[in-house]
């Protein structure tokens, strides 16, 4: 399926491309000049003696300027011309345009010639730059040398000067052309606000029938010269039989040869293999278009193979395939863009919309048609203003009743998508722009054009009609790339949001400009223009960078990436592992390789290109300081980088911490350092973090570590027999190494407990984790068989008075929780205190809270009463 529709799309591509093009095309060709120009004289060689200029009617290309020496009296000829003509403003945009392309044939070959003896120019400086530096005032140099410079400079003067007089001639020749497109600009716009006679007033209607009838009747009373000859009657009598089989081929293919392909492509479709019927649908949905158009060319040739028409019917008929053609591509693009099928719709809307939509870009095909056979009859005659505003105005017309409605079905997509997907994104606010635009032109193009503005109308109304078909084949173009990269790719998901189809429809859009502002009145010598001054480029100091050296650049980098690539892969996947370097080494290796790669790779392309950087010395030194200020941790990071990859003080694959975080390092790079701690996490640390701070390597140079358990056991247990059973405990690891023997410490009366420490090496300190749990196992299983107590954190709190706050107790009721405290059995329960007596008992209560567990009497000294607190020992 998804083959299907990129299949479909490249059709749509071909005969949109056509529908788009055409019509430029023939605005281009009706643009074209009458009359013809001289062309610019072809330069002779400069000979050591001046030979004389070729003829003038001789023309010549510019790269025919630029293969030989200039002849500067030919174009010395030319510039008067141009600047003759510029003077007078009645001169016609035909003469000017000629003019201009002489011009620019001499501008280009100046430009080469600017660079005459450059390679002996360059020579020549050094020579003199090594004879020293010019003497100053009051100093002298030996005559040798001073000769010698003499020399060299009066040799660099004389090879200096054809580059000179090109520079001058090329600036001269530079203004010209622009003078001229300022002249022509100004011409176009004149024309287009140039004011005709209202075609709604009846009054210039009768005008504009007579021009109407005079050209049909032009073209009658040149049939009907041609009937009464003998000469014709014999040619259709001779021809007749091929006539009559053109005229029923031609019927058979317009009026018959869409539905019996269509018919064709479902049964292929149903009998063929999916790959032959996909095939066999592609080429044969392609003669949907070519097909009619055939028809069409053979009904044009049929009637001039008749001989019954004169001038103006011969420009009819080569006119008609034209018409045809734009026709019948109107109709697939319309079909393309407002499909009859919802599954291969690319806009969503109704079908009633779309078949709406069908409708108007089958009428817009059919006015430009009409327009073209139109302009072959009726412009090569004298019509007056009236006669062109009346005959232009329904063309213009339905072209803006075409732009709202389409205007309004793009409102009504935007409205579809809102609701589906509940937001409104970039692509759909440029698709709103568009439509409103549309809506706005076609009430605005036909309000003009009431008015008398008709070649203001005509200029806005057609172009944006064309812009919408050109917009269309843009949508099209970018669904094909995405279809045709998931076939490509078989992964039609990703193929949505993958790059290249981004970037290959990014690149489709960019094409386009240049078609683009020719449909809205560009000339081509302005799009000319452009890529000559691209093409120039611009000075960087005394070199001339275009964008030709740009790409050479990026070519030249690019294949030394690749060669670094190439060389990396090779050290890492085969020379690397047959040497005695550790994996950290060889990281730190291959990665250092990259670098000096890149960096070489950067400097053979600089200078291979041409480019000259010695002009930059002082702007990037003026830059490196507020570089240096803002990016200082960026290169801090950077320098510590290449620190850590020479020194490697740290690895890949090496248990660090840093800063508290403990891990695994993964990757180190020329910024930062990724660590992989033990939760399964990465951690980005700073370069400098790990070169400037304290690091812990626990596995740098060996595995071996020391692991530390400390153990806590109850006040009054035997010391030395927990020592032999920690002992054992340790030893009996098969992890740990015993030389040194693992050591069990008995390191300090504790708080609540006889602190011990176990201390012993493991050969591998990364099953630390594993073999302190399992020494931690041991240890609760040996002290429960040998009956060792391990305490845990408890106090024995004791109060002072305790008789008499016994005393205040025995004063509550029974139902305040005596019973819970335990005291109440004490002494017999005494009455409630009265409102005189509470204020007495609350100065009798003592200031702190009561403590949990308080067993009367237990640590109280009888004589004076005081509790004193006494720690725990029992370990209960």
């Amino acid at each position: 399926m998804t083959l299907r529709r990129g299949l479909g799309f490249v059709q749509a591509a071909v005969a949109a491309l056509f529908f788009v093009v055409l019509p430029v095309l023939a605005q281009a060709q009706q643009a074209e000049p009458a009359g013809e120009v001289q062309q610019p004289a072809a330069p002779p060689v400069e000979q050591p003696s001046p030979s004389p200029a070729p003829p003038a009617s001789e023309p010549a290309s510019g790269a025919a300027l630029a293969a030989t020496e200039l002849d500067y009296p030919a174009w010395e000829a030319v510039a008067e011309r141009a600047e003759t003509a510029l003077e007078n403003n009645n001169t016609p945009a035909a003469v000017l345009d000629g003019l201009r392309a002489q011009l620019a044939d001499w501008r280009s070959a100046l430009l080469v010639a600017q660079n005459t003896n450059s390679s002996r120019i360059t020579t020549l400086r050094q020579q003199i730059a090594a004879l020293g530096p010019v003497p100053e005032e009051g100093q002298t140099e030996a005559p040798e040398i001073a000769g010698r410079r003499a020399a060299l400079t009066d040799q660099l003067v004389r090879l200096q000067a054809p580059g000179i007089a090109a520079e001058e001639a090329y600036r001269r020749a530079d203004g010209l052309i622009a003078e001229i497109d300022r002249t022509l600009r100004e011409q176009q716009a004149d024309a287009l606000l140039q004011l005709y006679p209202s075609p709604l007033n009846p009054a210039n209607w009768p005008e504009a029938v007579r021009a109407v009838t005079s050209a049909a009747l032009g073209l009658l009373s040149e049939t009907q010269r041609r009937w009464s000859t003998a000469a014709s009657h014999e040619t259709l009598v001779n021809n007749l039989p091929l006539i009559a089989f053109l005229l029923l081929f031609s019927v058979v293919l317009i009026w018959r040869g869409r539905p019996l392909i269509e018919g064709l492509v479902g049964r292929i479709n149903q009998r063929w293999s999916a790959r032959g019927g996909l095939v066999a649908s592609l080429v044969l949905s392609l003669g949907q278009i070519v097909v009619p158009t055939l028809g069409v060319m053979a009904l044009a040739h049929a009637l001039g193979l008749t001989g019954m028409f004169g001038i103006v019917g011969t420009r009819l008929l080569d006119a008609l395939p034209y018409a045809g053609l734009l026709l019948f591509c109107a109709v697939w693009l319309g079909v393309q863009v407002f499909p009859r099928h919802h599954d291969a719709l690319p806009l969503r809307l109704s079908p009633e919309t779309r078949a709406e939509g069908r409708f108007l870009a089958a009428l817009y095909g059919a006015v430009l048609a009409l327009n073209t056979l139109r302009a072959a009859v009726m412009d090569h005659q004298a019509l007056s203003e009236a006669s062109r505003a009346v005959v232009a105005f329904p063309a213009i017309l339905v072209a803006a009743v075409v732009l709202v409605r389409i205007g309004r079905a793009i409102r009504l997509t935007l409205v579809a998508e809102a609701e589906a997907d509940d937001e409104v994104s970039f692509r759909n606010r440029i698709i709103y722009l568009v439509g409103r635009g549309a809506v706005v032109i076609g009430f605005l193009a036909p309000v003009l054009a009431a008015i008398g503005y008709v070649p203001a109308a005509e200029a806005m109304v057609f172009p944006a009609a064309t812009s919408l078909g050109l917009l269309g084949l843009l949508y099209i173009l970018q669904g094909a790339v995405t279809d045709i990269y998931a076939v490509i790719t078989r992964n039609e998901d990703g193929a949505r949001n993958a790059l290249v189809p981004v970037l290959v429809g990014f690149g489709l859009v960019l094409a386009a400009l240049p078609l683009l502002a020719l449909i809205w009145g560009a000339r081509l010598s302005d799009l000319t223009e452009i890529w000559t001054r691209l093409r120039e480029g611009f000075t960087l100091g005394d070199t001339r960078i275009s964008p030709t050296s740009f790409l050479f650049f990026a070519v030249l980098f690019g294949v030394g990436i690749t060669v670094t690539r190439l060389f990396q892969g090779a050290l890492r996947g085969s020379i690397l592992p047959r040497t005695s370097l550790d994996q950290g080494a060889r990281n730190a290796l291959v990665s250092g390789v990259g670098y000096v790669g890149i960096f070489f790779a950067g400097l053979i392309a600089i200078n291979a290109a041409g480019i000259d950087l010695s002009g930059l010395a002082i702007v990037a030194g003026a830059l490196s300081v507020g570089i240096g200020f803002g990016l200082q941790n960026i290169v801090s990071n950077f320098v510590s980088g290449i620190i850590l990859l020479i020194e490697r003080p740290v690895s890949e694959g090496d248990w660090i911490e840093v800063g508290g975080v403990q891990g695994t390092v993964r990757s180190i790079s020329v910024r930062s350092t990724r660590i992989q701690t033990f939760d399964r996490t990465d951690v980005i640390v700073p370069n400098t973090d790990l070169v400037a701070g304290r690091v812990t390597n626990w596995t740098r140079y060996n595995l071996t570590g020391r692991l530390i358990v400390p153990v806590g056991v109850a006040y009054g247990s035997d010391t030395r027999k927990v020592t032999r059973i920690l002992q054992e405990i340790a030893e009996a690891q098969p992890l740990a190494i015993l030389n040194p023997p693992p050591m069990v410490v008995f390191m300090a009366f504790g708080a609540d407990s006889l602190s011990f420490e176990i201390r012993l090496i493991l050969r591998d300190v990364n099953f630390s984790l594993s073999v302190r749990s399992e020494i931690n196992h041991m240890i609760a299983q040996r002290f429960a068989e040998e009956g060792i107590e391990i305490p845990f954190a408890q106090s024995d709190v004791t109060l002072r008075n305790a008789a008499e706050i016994a005393d205040l107790l025995r004063q509550v009721p029974a139902a305040a929780g005596l019973a819970a405290t335990g005291l109440a059995a004490t002494g017999p329960a005494a009455p409630a205190p009265d409102e005189a007596s509470a204020p007495a008992m609350r100065e009798q209560r003592p200031p702190g809270p009561l403590a949990r567990d308080v067993v009367p009497g237990e640590g109280i000294d009888p004589t004076s009463g005081d509790a004193e607190a006494a720690p725990d020992k029992s370990g209960d």
